[in-house]
């Protein structure tokens, strides 16, 4: 059985890009005192309005930029919620992440004429390998911009310390608002990438849980890039390699694919329980800041 070879190789790029981006998205958010629950529902909107507009447009760089709006706008609605009205993050996440499995099957519905799935797109209205690129591009990227910018000591400090931060003239709300922002763009990119890169269409509910995987790998990767990037590889490997065994026997007998498919899950399970202790969040991570007057 020789599953271990370039094409697996591939596929471990290829299906670690989605969860790479929502990863970097949510440590923007994250860094920043904002748990970012809702990457999952982030990812939907970006996925479903990508798939939409370039059907429409017949451009996937216009549907690229489409699932980036719209991953923007949907996190402004989660940052207004958690930042402005200071509500529970993790409720308004969960919320968020609901709203987003029933809005674009509705709005699917409605335009195509199909809740399931928006129609195929042809094959050279697909996105390249670009956000692959851009995705581990982001990575070094990242790291500079959280330490060796003022962008970035003041959105680090913000998540560790908003008061002290604000005393420094610093405004918390600004930043906060500016690190969710970009995490809704990010995770509109990873959407995007899901629906006209790796597919070719967007159907219902097609993240099948890669935001809350791109949580973990965040946690997993203790709120830092090149950490998180090598969780979020530890993460597409294992799904690729959980499609090449499909239909493999193993011994003589074919597994059934319901057991191989939850393969990545079950390893999500396993990181969250045996490291979610071992890693130190923002000290300031889910705590609404009420500014002293």
């Amino acid at each position: 059985m020789d599953i271990f070879n370039l094409s697996l190789i591939y596929s471990s790029i290829r299906l670690t890009t989605p969860l790479l981006l929502a990863a970097l998205g949510g440590l923007y958010s994250e860094r920043a005192g904002v748990i970012n629950i809702a990457l999952e529902g982030l990812m939907l909107a970006g996925a479903f309005t990508a798939a939409a507009i370039t059907y429409y447009a017949g451009s996937p760089w216009v549907g690229l930029l489409a699932g980036v709006g719209a991953g923007v706008a949907v996190a402004a609605v989660y940052a207004v919620v958690c930042i402005r009205f200071k509500a529970d993050q993790v409720v308004s996440g969960t919320a968020i992440n609901i709203l987003m499995v029933g809005v674009p099957a509705m709005m699917s519905g409605a335009f195509f004429l199909s809740s399931g799935s928006t129609p195929q797109i042809p094959k050279e209205n697909l996105i390249p390998n670009t956000p692959i690129f851009i995705a581990f591009l982001l990575v070094p990227v990242t790291w500079y911009v959280l330490y060796r910018t003022p962008f970035g000591l003041r959105l680090r400090a913000v998540g560790e310390n908003p008061g002290a931060a604000d005393a420094a003239g610093v405004s918390v709300t600004r930043l906060r608002y500016s690190a969710v922002l970009l995490s809704g763009a990010l995770a509109g990119v990873a959407g995007a990438y899901l629906s006209i890169g790796q597919s070719s269409l967007f159907t219902r509910n097609m993240t099948s849980g890669r935001g809350f995987i791109a949580l973990a790998a965040l946690i997993f990767g203790k709120w830092r890039p090149v950490q998180t990037m090598l969780a979020c590889l530890l993460f597409g490997f294992t799904e690729a390699v959980a499609i090449q065994l499909q239909g493999v026997p193993i011994g003589g007998e074919e597994i059934p694919n319901q057991f191989i498919q939850i393969i990545p899950y079950v390893l999500t399970i396993v990181v969250l329980a045996g490291f979610i202790g071992q890693s130190r969040a923002p000290r300031a991570h889910g705590q609404p800041y009420q500014k002293e007057r």
